[in-house]
């Protein structure tokens, strides 16, 4: 079930139970999406609906890319986006503030407009959003064992 197409519905003092939405009555539109595999060097124009994963969809047009978890949880399907709207609901993997600079993690990616992106090196990505906490704090090196 679609994440993204559930609601909450409350009854009294029990627990909260997601019920699915209705199907949007929209027509699906399809999208240009233009990719510029910067690992490659190759550059893929494909057609993707605005109701289907981006990644999954190129994949399925025979374009392989760098993926991983493909739940929005790591950074290896990162993008940056050059032009265009896409929505990224279950991206949990980049932060808000990566959102708003135009990062996107193209396996939990729908387009909503033409769109142009290019992949980025995951350790690029995630350095950005993790690399702010790393060397911070006393480093005690050793097991977490019992002290001897």
């Amino acid at each position: 079930m679609d994440r993204a197409n559930l609601k909450l519905s409350h009854t009294g003092d029990r627990s909260v139970f997601p019920m699915p939405q209705q199907p949007s009555t929209a027509p699906v539109k399809i999208h240009t999406v233009r990719i510029h595999n910067r690992q490659t060097g190759t550059t893929h124009e494909l057609q993707v609906p605005s109701d289907r994963y981006i990644l999954h969809c190129v994949e399925n047009q025979g374009v392989d890319l760098p993926f991983s978890c493909r739940n929005g949880a790591c950074t290896a399907c990162a993008v940056r986006v050059k032009s265009g709207d896409l929505r990224q609901p279950e991206a949990m993997g980049l932060s808000p503030e990566l959102q708003s600079m135009g990062y996107a993690l193209l396996c939990v990616s729908y387009a909503q407009s033409d769109l142009e992106v290019e992949t980025q090196d995951e350790d690029e990505v995630y350095v950005l959003q993790f690399g702010r906490n790393f060397g911070r704090g006393k480093v005690r090196f050793g097991l977490p064992l019992e002290d001897d």
